[in-house]
């Protein structure tokens, strides 16, 4: 009776996944290319509120047969090492970019989803902050081939301060 009951829910398994195994895979689309564009080493100079420069290095690889851009992002803030990953891609059911950032300095990853509208884009989401829960948004603005900025900004009550901005220029 055992063996006839694994049998069983072996095919009702069978049946219910392959539908699912029968779908062909997603491929990277346009916005996954443009994405890819970033691949390369860039140096980054990270501007603070209150003035100071941190120079940084940034490598972006395209992973997951071009699904999906990977950064490496690492800098020294203050003798203290700084390093953070960040996944980058475009989920085309809901037509938005999508962004996962982990990094040295918190246990909590940044999840950010957002549009793009010509060289900017604008994300938003919620992560570990000053005081708990933050609300965040981005704006990345690809400037040429070769240079792109980036802006950290935090939301309260509808307030926007900048956190840091970054710029990008891309490695020779």
């Amino acid at each position: 009776m055992k063996h006839i009951m694994r049998c069983l829910l072996s095919l009702a398994a069978l049946v219910l996944v392959s539908p699912v195994n029968a779908q062909e895979p997603q491929s990277p689309g346009q916005e996954h290319k443009d994405l890819m564009s970033l691949e390369g080493t860039w140096d980054a100079t990270m501007k603070m509120p209150d003035g100071a420069e941190i120079k940084c290095v940034s490598d972006f690889k395209a992973i997951c047969h071009g699904m999906w851009l990977e950064s490496d992002f690492k800098g020294d803030f203050g003798g203290l090492p700084f390093h953070g990953r960040g996944l980058d891609g475009y989920d085309p059911a809901k037509k938005q970019y999508v962004s996962v950032w982990v990094d040295s300095m918190t246990g909590s990853p940044l999840v950010l989803t957002g549009t793009r509208e010509g060289k900017v884009t604008t994300m938003t989401g919620e992560g570990a902050g000053p005081g708990g829960v933050t609300k965040y948004k981005t704006v990345t603005t690809n400037d040429s081939a070769d240079k792109m900025t980036f802006r950290m900004l935090t939301v309260q009550d509808g307030k926007e301060t900048e956190m840091m901005a970054v710029t990008y220029v891309r490695r020779k």
